[in-house]
């Protein structure tokens, strides 16, 4: 039994996953939606919805299924070995086969990177290039992708849009709605567009648990934030009045990083703040849940 950093209530990992029925949450931890018998209902309201134990979804985008991560950090050896003198080799074999597997298993009609595709800001050459090269060149070879431009992916545009002009596009900072969905990284405010989704998809924050065992022994575990959003924030930062927004009462989705050597926003954990410009403050606190990647329910993410 493990209990969680802040309550003193115990949590079974091996029980209480998300409802797949729907339930509280949209989120699903059942199998995926192509090996599911058709739920017309269902399908209509879960635009995004996690692949089962690992920190990646599928949205649902004017009939297509993207396959979505977040925070790949391509060559973050590298950056860890000169931002903190971390000396790691090199999983860039490991996170590729990792994606390749993925798309084995989900069969997407592409691929949306939730931005900071690379890791050291501007390093697209040397090692983190040759991960970069490796990496596209075996996921353009089956779908096309879309990068959604986070604060790591300097240089990326300048170096793949050419090569790859009707494969690989990046986005705006400001990020994109692709059908009922919107993607933004999370390091800016996002595009009024993207405000007036059904859901918004956000990377950048790397969110996680501490959990404790009994006897005070903790781990750290990579996690999902879901919940309804606060229209206020948007409004203001936009300038325009709240009615002017075409306020869908979208859900936000703030997904866990793929990379597993990066750091994180540590959300039951006091002292932790958020990166992102409008979080916290446009999260419905008490009604945006945490989930580890095994689609437990933790609960409101203010109180695990």
């Amino acid at each position: 039994m493990l209990r969680t950093h802040r309550g003193n209530a115990e949590v079974d990992l091996s029980v209480d996953p998300i409802d797949s029925d729907g339930g509280d949450s949209d989120l699903d931890a059942g199998e995926s939606a192509r090996d599911r018998p058709e739920e017309p209902a269902r399908a209509e309201t879960s635009l995004v919805e996690p692949v089962p134990g690992e920190p990646a979804a599928i949205a649902r985008i004017d009939g297509e299924r993207a396959l979505v991560v977040a925070d790949y950090h391509a060559g973050i050896e590298i950056g860890l070995r000169y931002e903190r003198g971390v000396e790691l080799e090199s999983n860039a074999a490991v996170r590729r086969v990792r994606l390749l597997g993925l798309l084995d298993r989900v069969d997407p009609d592409r691929v949306v990177v939730l931005g900071d595709l690379g890791h050291r800001i501007g390093g697209t050459e040397g090692v983190e290039g040759e991960e970069l090269d490796e990496l596209l060149e075996a996921v353009l070879d089956r779908v096309p992708v879309t990068l959604v431009y986070g604060n790591h992916d300097t240089g990326i545009s300048d170096r793949f849009e050419p090569e790859y002009p009707d494969r690989f596009v990046v986005t705006e900072p400001t990020g994109v709605r692709l059908g009922r969905v919107g993607f933004v990284h999370g390091h800016t405010w996002p595009a009024r567009e993207v405000v007036e989704s059904e859901v918004i998809c956000v990377g950048h924050e790397h969110p996680a648990v501490r959990l404790e065992d009994s006897v005070g022994g903790g781990r750290k575990e990579r996690a999902w934030l879901r919940g309804p959003l606060r229209r206020e924030p948007f409004a203001e930062h936009l300038g325009v009045d709240i009615a002017d927004l075409d306020w869908r009462d979208p859900d936000i989705v703030v997904f866990p990083a793929f990379n597993d050597r990066s750091g994180g926003t540590w959300v039951n954990v006091e002292g932790q703040g958020f990166l992102s410009p409008f979080l916290p403050d446009a999260l419905v606190d008490d009604a945006t849940d945490a989930f580890l990647l095994d689609g437990t329910r933790l609960g409101p993410y203010r109180s695990v």
